[in-house]
């Protein structure tokens, strides 16, 4: 009986093998069009900043003109990083985004050094993010006049990540599905924001933009601060890099994708922005804990809760987005021997990577019981500035710039030197320290699992228990 189970297992083992040694190798498919790309970008980017991080960029800038100031600093500067990233993309036509660039241009330790931070960290943390302030407006309407519980917050958030892994593994047109149909429900929900805005400043409500520049912020690491929490709204301007080998003609879709969906974000943005401040005034704003539902409140009246369900599908959209993306990384890292084996294969049927969005989500589930959305975006912000600038270094160190005017590359990695020095000099804290530590203490792993490859065999015994558990099988890439 028990050998007959192990003969099963065997022949099982030898068929999911099979798959990806024969004539037809088993990879990710090419589905992701031009609608479904640029929904990829403007719905991971339209998520909870625009709806949590206003209040917190008026915060740090003292004033509304200057907050509306950087909220426009930050759309070009998130349009000059993908206009640079496209460069990248076109010349490296490979799915992984910095992940990848890096080890082609930098080499194995410092894509490693990648892949470990941002797999277990930074990527899960953005997600977990996300995914809280998703469940903060979902169940708002339950707690009428009094602040939601956290342990109500962080099982909403736990569920929506499950819901996100099921959409996710299942199939890949099922999740593009999903991001083109909530990037639209968002994009509705941001219209009606402006109009009501336009509307309010029709009828000369415009005090809070009398003296704008009244008590603006001097300090750098102030500066710097709102413009991790700016910038957060503008986070996944370079999701699609991440997918290039799923894209149809990337050398094609990548540009034109990015240079719709950035500029339409910003516009926004900023239409949204300058609303918010016609509706309240500054002292309002930053006293709302939620600073769309109390737009709502004083603008939509016994319509409010349109606002609050709005800001919930648009979160869960861009949550479904970063899962996406994220959930490349940790494949094509594994796929390069940077993570472990079974983290590179996919599904047999359903061809999507998820052993990779498996373990994206367990981390994510881990961010949501540890963390809280304030901490986790100027951290998130920290990490991911240093390792765009390194992205960007490299159009100099390994890349001929041919398309982009390379005053263009400069600004952004003058503008991530500045957003990771800049809340050291002004406003060390402990926890960066930390953070750096995290990122070096990688070499304890790489050393001996990626340079000397040494590999445990109870590792090899458990890749091949979850393979046929999972029905997964190794991949291929196409870079073609």
């Amino acid at each position: 009986m028990g050998s007959e189970r192990m003969q099963n297992a065997g022949d099982k083992f030898m068929f999911l093998n099979s798959l990806s040694e024969g004539k037809e190798k088993l990879r990710l498919k090419r589905e992701v069009g031009l609608i479904s790309s640029v929904s990829l970008i403007a719905g991971t980017m339209i998520g909870s900043g625009i709806f949590m991080s206003p209040e917190w960029v008026l915060h740090h800038m003292g004033n509304p003109a200057s907050s509306l100031l950087v909220w426009a600093a930050c759309g070009l500067l998130a349009m000059f990083g993908a206009l640079s990233y496209a460069e990248l993309g076109t010349i490296i036509k490979e799915s992984g985004g910095e992940y990848i660039y890096i080890l082609r241009i930098f080499g194995s330790f410092p894509a490693f050094l990648f892949a470990y931070t941002s797999v277990i960290l930074v990527r899960p943390a953005g997600l977990a993010a996300v995914c809280l302030s998703f469940a903060e407006y979902a169940i708002a309407p339950f707690y009428p006049g009094c602040s939601s519980p956290q342990v109500a917050i962080k099982c909403t958030a736990a569920a929506c990540i499950l819901i996100l892994t099921i959409i996710n593994c299942l199939n890949v047109r099922l999740a593009t599905s999903v991001m083109n149909i909530f990037t639209a429900a968002k994009l509705l929900a941001l219209l009606v924001i402006v109009v009501g805005g336009l509307v309010l400043l029709a009828k000369g409500q415009t005090q809070s933009f009398q003296n704008g520049f009244q008590g603006t912020t001097a300090g750098i690491g102030a500066v710097g601060v709102a413009f991790y929490q700016g910038l957060w709204s503008y986070d996944g301007w370079n999701n699609l890099n991440y997918v290039t080998e799923e894209l149809k003609k990337p050398e094609v879709t990548l540009p034109r994708a990015l240079m719709i969906a950035i500029p339409l974000v910003t516009c926004l943005y900023l239409l949204v922005n300058v609303s918010y401040l016609a509706a309240m005034t500054p002292s309002e704003l930053l006293s709302s804990g939620a600073v769309a539902v109390t737009w709502g409140d004083k603008v939509l009246g016994s319509w409010a809760w349109l606002i609050s369900l709005s800001v919930a599908l648009s979160t869960f959209g861009s949550s479904n987005g970063t899962f996406f993306s994220g959930g490349r990384v940790c494949y094509i890292a594994a796929r390069e021997g940077h993570m472990v084996n079974i983290l590179s294969m996919a599904h047999v049927r359903c061809l999507t990577p998820s052993p990779a969005l498996l373990f994206t989500s367990a981390m994510s589930l881990i961010m949501i019981i540890s963390g809280n959305f304030t901490s986790i975006v100027n951290f998130f912000s920290f990490i991911a500035w240093l390792f765009y600038g390194i992205t960007i270094s490299g159009l100099y160190a390994g890349v001929l710039l041919s398309q982009v005017p390379i005053i263009i590359p400069i600004i952004v990695l003058m503008a991530a030197v500045y957003l990771v020095l800049a809340p050291i000099i002004d406003q060390p804290q402990m926890e960066i320290l930390y953070i750096v530590l995290f990122i070096f203490s990688g070499v304890v792993f790489y050393f001996p699992l990626v340079r000397f490859k040494y590999h445990p065999r109870f590792l090899q015994k458990v890749t091949l228990h979850l393979q046929l558990l999972l029905e997964v099988a190794p991949t291929t890439k196409d870079a073609n």
